[in-house]
């Protein structure tokens, strides 16, 4: 069949589905992404020539009493456009989107064509775009069981959030030796999703001059806008660390790491967690909803983690929980076994196969 992926905006919608892609291809499927215009979607589709993808507006939903609502339409009505003459060629019979209001035109394009149509919800707690998008939609599927129940009139499946199929686990010692690192420091892998995260930087920055009486070195992926300061600070107190604004090879960085300190988006918690690494979870505090911390107290509950709100973060304190989880390598353990067991098992193969079956049913559910 012929399906469309609508995955743009940031790296938590496009990586699970290029995942996705990558398997109905193997499954002799056609794919066409659909991203936006965004510099972090170029980034990421840098290493996947191969794929087909077209570029639509980026869309934000603004508040309702702002006279940005009428650029909002604009743009939406403009991408509701390109999908239909896209599809017009492409034919598809199948339309994902995998989250936010970039998703929303191409699966309403989809449903006015007579496409089966389905999203994929990563997070605990959906967002405004999904909830609204459901109600054109065969079937919704969840990262989180959890999010079950704010789909109560779709019907829902459980899949998991799919990882590229590139994210494989490598020899420690030789990935570190990739980064330029030593292989017998304890390793700390810094990273705020797919666009940096200033909150998480800042707070490094600040506690290198405690950290650099450790026994550690750091791997920071810092997003674009903060490369050259973060990398200045560890320089200047002479802290071991590998630092660049993003990585296309992020099985490296997660191989050469014993821990790691991130935002909560559901995405990066899925590829932490088939790297089976404790982390310390500091959710981005104006995400929707809040629903990066409703992610990591998942995570935390089921002891893979700790939750560390970023309002609440001092520098002694992120010291001092890097301190003790080097000096407990038991504890590390432990979690390690925990975050393994939270590992999406085979989630783009189970999308995939949802999308099957449900379309061999009834293309149009």
């Amino acid at each position: 069949m012929n399906a469309v992926i609508a995955c743009g905006g940031t790296g938590g919608h496009l990586f699970p589905g290029i995942a996705v892609a990558e398997v109905l291809r193997d499954r002799g499927h056609q794919v066409m992404l659909l991203v936006s215009e965004k510099e972090v979607d170029m980034l990421a589709l840098a290493g996947h020539a191969d794929l087909r993808f077209e570029k639509l507006p980026t869309i934000g939903l603004p508040s309702l009493y702002s006279p940005a609502v009428f650029g909002f339409l604009r743009r939406f009505a403009g991408s509701l456009s390109i999908c239909r003459s896209l599809y017009r060629k492409f034919k598809p019979q199948v339309v994902l989107g995998m989250g936010g209001f970039t998703s929303t035109a191409p699966v309403l394009a989809g449903r006015m064509r007579g496409a089966a149509t389905f999203l994929h919800e990563s997070n605990a707690i959906p967002g405004k775009a999904n909830r609204w998008t459901a109600r054109f939609v065969g079937a919704v599927m969840l990262g989180f069981k959890e999010a079950a129940t704010f789909f109560p009139k779709v019907r829902t499946e459980i899949t998991g959030t799919p990882i590229r199929t590139e994210l494989k686990r490598l020899d420690r010692r030789l990935a570190r030796q990739k980064l330029g690192l030593r292989d017998d420091l304890p390793t700390l892998l810094v990273m705020g999703g797919s666009q940096g995260a200033s909150g998480i930087n800042q707070a490094i920055i600040k506690s290198l001059p405690l950290l650099r009486e450790l026994s550690l070195q750091i791997i920071h992926i810092t997003g674009a806008r903060e490369e050259r300061l973060v990398a200045d600070n560890y320089q200047r107190d002479k802290v071991p660390a590998y630092v660049a604004a993003f990585h296309h090879e992020m099985e490296i960085p997660y191989s050469a790491a014993d821990f790691v300190i991130a935002r909560a988006g559901a995405a990066s918690l899925a590829e932490i967690a088939s790297f089976a690494l404790p982390a310390i979870l500091i959710p981005y505090p104006y995400a929707a909803d809040d629903h990066q911390t409703r992610n990591a107290e998942i995570f935390a509950g089921a002891g893979a983690a700790i939750l560390l709100r970023e309002s609440e973060l001092s520098v002694e304190m992120l010291a001092s929980k890097i301190k003790e989880w080097i000096d407990s390598p038991e504890q590390l353990s432990r979690m390690s076994e925990n975050a393994a067991r939270l590992a999406p098992k085979n989630a783009a193969g189970l999308v995939v196969a949802t999308m099957e079956k449900y379309t061999t049913h009834d293309a149009r559910l």
